[in-house]
């Protein structure tokens, strides 16, 4: 039987990056050790099963012809259900479509795009909701949502997230001392953010191509914020 150092991809000081089904991998993870200051985080863009055929929006920087190998809309809900018992939180992107087939979050907040970041089927999409799960990791009273003009730059993936996104979202729902899981983590931009903010980062993506992008994202010098 496999272990999970068989999908080890990429390993840097605070950063693991596995190549494989988080599907197969999460149950393979150690659990956490306890004590809040090791605790993990549950931060992720899940696929939405929509399979893109070529198309783009605002924010899907690159055509393609698919997402992933396993662009299935239930997967994410699957797979966050399941971590859910084993983080101190978590805050997840789960598109529009998908936002009911996951379980009921303590709160929602959204990053707010004014001048649209795709198409529904009742017009321009607006918004990107983030589903927060557990109690907030701080005392103090903070937006749950932005407004944003960002768009991703271009790495290859055909959806990632504005790496801005993903600075205020991990600084949102983590402490420094904190683990930050992201069982899709595509092109990295998560680790990317989690690196920044100095927090570790553990991160699985099934695409290898994906991988490689991630690896290069970090291999890149962190500027101090």
């Amino acid at each position: 039987m496999s272990s999970l150092r068989d999908y080890l991809f990429h390993e840097e000081p605070g950063i693991t990056l596995y190549c494989g089904d988080a599907q197969d991998l999460l149950p393979k993870m150690e659990p956490p050790i306890q004590g809040v200051e090791f605790a993990r985080v549950l931060i992720s863009d899940p696929p939405y099963g929509v399979a893109f055929d070529g198309k783009a929006t605002k924010h899907t920087t690159v055509k393609s012809g698919g997402y992933t190998t396993t662009d299935d809309p239930l997967i994410g809900p699957a797979v966050v259900r399941s971590v859910l018992p084993n983080v101190a939180r978590a805050a997840v992107f789960p598109g529009t479509r998908n936002l009911h087939d996951y379980p009921k979050p303590a709160d929602i907040g959204a990053v707010y795009c004014p001048s649209g970041a795709g198409i529904g089927r009742w017009g321009f999409t607006c918004f990107h909701p983030i589903l927060f799960y557990g109690t907030r990791p701080s005392s103090q009273l903070h937006p749950t949502s932005i407004e944003s003009f960002d768009t991703a730059n271009i790495d290859g993936h055909p959806c990632p997230k504005p790496l801005r996104w993903m600075l205020w979202l991990v600084s949102r729902a983590s402490l420094p001392l904190e683990t930050v899981i992201d069982p899709f983590c595509g092109s990295g931009t998560t680790l990317e953010a989690a690196k920044t903010l100095n927090r570790r980062a553990i991160g699985i993506e099934i695409e290898p191509k994906y991988c490689e992008i991630a690896v290069k994202r970090l291999r890149q010098e962190v500027l101090p914020l």
